[in-house]
């Protein structure tokens, strides 16, 4: 019980007594009527009672102040380091070894004194990769800012392009349901061969004006691997012979370059804002062996059509978080796509587009600056990935009008970078 309930207890009581006389029953009475225990109410009473006989102010509340109860059974900490990480992959794996209950470890993690850590394989980098990573971040620099401030480009004429599977539906997920419910039942011929889809996806910075209104939105188009077949056999959804989308299994080099030329080009020309026209525009993808060379002549023949300069560039091997649609696009579009429950390949296809099509550009301008922040703790560590993601508080400096386009980078570090390619 509280102080104050106990103070209403004892008010209860006095108004119910005669001289400091309770009638028969009355300890019950109250006790039912303030839901507490008979025993509790006639110990408030009994002290009460016991400071008027001594002539002391009555004083009804708690003499448990402070620390009180159970004391936390202590452990040395310091075992930890010395534990290996297989065996503290769970609170009870951690627990056993550390000779206590899971509930302890519980709640030394809700304390903060055990950390919890999702670890990810991360790809393994040599000593030349980790130098074209470095080489990369100096080239994102804006060589005009290197006297005085050096900052990162703008990225404004950046396209990047990547290629990811979509599935129909996850091999496991989480509902909440009314006790109720009956547990839902999901199936398919085999969980080893879901549904899938290949998207190729292009998108660039947005932009706004001063006001924070969007002039461009950066979506150049996702676009999926499908082809439209006859149906070889008759089925409960349809005849032989009807036309039905397909997906492609086998993405190749040339399905690549038809992809970029008859489908992202023309929308590059069509979306692109009319003030960057004959601007230089890099089209940024990763080193895998279906992309399309750089030095392609079918492609650079296609992409100088139009009074348009658009080239290919290459992200560093082994960095996929030097691309946006890797670092945090491809995420959240697949979260978007999962909060519906397709079971055709149009269906999937339509939710894909309609997710991308719903994403805030707003959002997309923020994973760029995670991408800068990221070519910034690169090059900290000498090209190596073990840095985590730095938290910039974005969402406050939209709000307060100071989320920058570009981030400033140390001179010094600048200086030391460039020194260490030298060598």
């Amino acid at each position: 019980m509280t102080d104050a309930e106990r103070w209403e207890v004892y008010r209860a009581l006095l108004q119910r007594s005669n001289n400091g006389v309770l009638k028969r029953g009355t300890t019950k009475e109250v006790a039912n009527l303030l839901a507490v225990p008979k025993q509790s109410v006639q110990k408030i009473w009994r002290r009460a009672k016991d400071n008027v006989s001594n002539g002391e102010a009555v004083d009804v509340s708690h003499r448990r102040k402070g620390k009180c109860g159970r004391k936390p059974k202590e452990i040395d900490l310091e075992q930890i380091f010395n534990i290996p990480l297989h065996c503290r992959t769970t609170m009870r794996s951690i627990a056993v070894v550390l000779e206590v209950s899971p509930s302890t470890i519980h709640r030394y993690v809700k304390h903060g004194l055990v950390r919890r850590h999702s670890n990810a394989i991360k790809p393994t980098l040599k000593d030349d990769n980790k130098k074209a990573r470095v080489k990369f971040c100096l080239s994102m620099l804006d060589k005009n800012t290197f006297s005085h401030q050096p900052k990162f480009v703008d990225m404004f004429n950046i396209i990047h392009i990547d290629e990811k599977w979509f599935y129909m539906t996850k091999k496991s997920t989480t509902y909440y349901l009314h006790p109720l419910e009956e547990d839902p039942v999901r199936s398919c011929q085999s969980k080893n061969f879901i549904g899938k889809v290949m998207f190729l996806a292009a998108m660039a910075r947005p932009r706004f004006d001063e006001e924070g209104n969007e002039i461009f939105s950066g979506k150049i188009g996702m676009f999926p691997f499908v082809t439209m077949q006859e149906a070889q056999r008759r089925s409960r959804n349809r005849e032989a012979g009807t036309m039905e989308l397909k997906p492609m299994d086998s993405i190749k080099r040339e399905d690549i370059k038809r992809c970029l030329i008859e489908k992202v080009l023309p929308n590059i020309r069509e979306r692109w804002p009319t003030e960057d026209f004959g601007k230089t525009i890099f089209i940024q993808q990763d080193n895998a062996r279906t992309h399309v060379d750089v030095n392609n002549e079918e492609f650079q023949e296609a992409a100088s059509q139009h009074g348009f300069d658009i080239r290919l560039m290459c992200q560093p091997p082994n960095s996929p978080y030097m691309n946006i649609l890797d670092l945090g696009f491809f995420r959240a579009i697949q979260s978007l796509q999962h909060k519906v429950c397709p079971t055709t390949v149009e269906q999937l296809v339509h939710a894909v587009e309609e997710a991308y099509d719903e994403y805030p550009p707003k959002q997309v301008n923020k994973i760029f600056l995670t991408l800068q922040s990221c070519l910034l703790e690169t090059m900290k560590i000498g090209g190596a990935n073990t840095y985590k993601i730095p938290h910039m508080k974005k969402d406050r400096l939209e709000r307060e009008g100071r989320l920058p386009i570009q981030l400033a980078c140390d001179p010094i570090l600048v200086q030391e970078v460039i020194s260490s390619l030298a060598c």
